[in-house]
């Protein structure tokens, strides 16, 4: 009997996936045993949105105060000396290259890297648009780190990730972290934004009983 699916949808930028990612991998933990996950990056920033981490609008730099109150997950020191220097280029794009390569290998570990990539960059403030960053993450997985950048520039890992960003954008997803349940032929969207644990498992609990 095939299993229902959570999605799991977010951007390594995401500062609200930030906050999520905790209540997300709980998530996780309390329903792999009956339900599969899969993660998929939206590509929030690509393209002419791309640029300096300095040129960020200022009530984007303020938000970063709203998530730590509200989920309780703290930006690191130096991620705000990053943010301070202003240099640091914004991208999606390699991120969601390590993700899609992390996944092939271990995708059942795939939410958990997923947090440990935001990790890398909220709170050890690592650059975000630079391989090395997830070569760092993919070293706590047991993965090569060199190994693990070559992988990140396949031409069909690109490839794969435009897909992915276009999936995205069919489904209607345009703001993250967004969380939709699938069972046979029923999708709920069972958390948009930053959500509680109790709300998500509440969600689900719904979205079931509707199958």
């Amino acid at each position: 009997m095939e299993r229902p699916v959570v999605y799991y949808i977010f951007d390594v930028l995401c500062s609200w996936c930030y906050g999520f990612s905790a209540n997300m991998h709980q998530f996780y933990e309390d329903h792999k045993d009956e339900i599969d996950f899969r993660v998929m990056s939206g590509g929030m920033v690509l393209g002419q949105n791309e640029g300096p981490i300095g040129d960020l609008p200022k009530e984007i730099q303020e938000s970063f105060k709203r998530v730590e109150e509200m989920s309780g997950r703290k930006f690191g020191d130096p991620f705000y000396e990053m943010l301070a220097k202003g240099d640091a280029l914004l991208s999606s794009l390699p991120g969601a290259l390590a993700l899609a390569s992390f996944r092939t290998y271990q995708p059942d570990n795939a939410i958990a890297f997923a947090k440990r990539m935001q990790e890398a960059i909220y709170q050890e403030g690592l650059p975000p648009a630079e391989a090395k960053t997830f070569g760092h993450c993919a070293e706590d997985f047991g993965m090569n780190a060199t190994d693990f950048m070559k992988l990140m520039v396949d031409k069909d890992r690109l490839e794969l990730v435009r897909t992915e960003f276009e999936v995205v954008k069919k489904w209607g997803i345009s703001g993250f972290p967004a969380v939709v349940y699938q069972e046979k032929d029923k999708a709920f969207l069972i958390a948009r934004g930053y959500t509680g644990l109790d709300k998500l498992n509440e969600s689900l609990k719904n979205a079931r009983a509707s199958v």
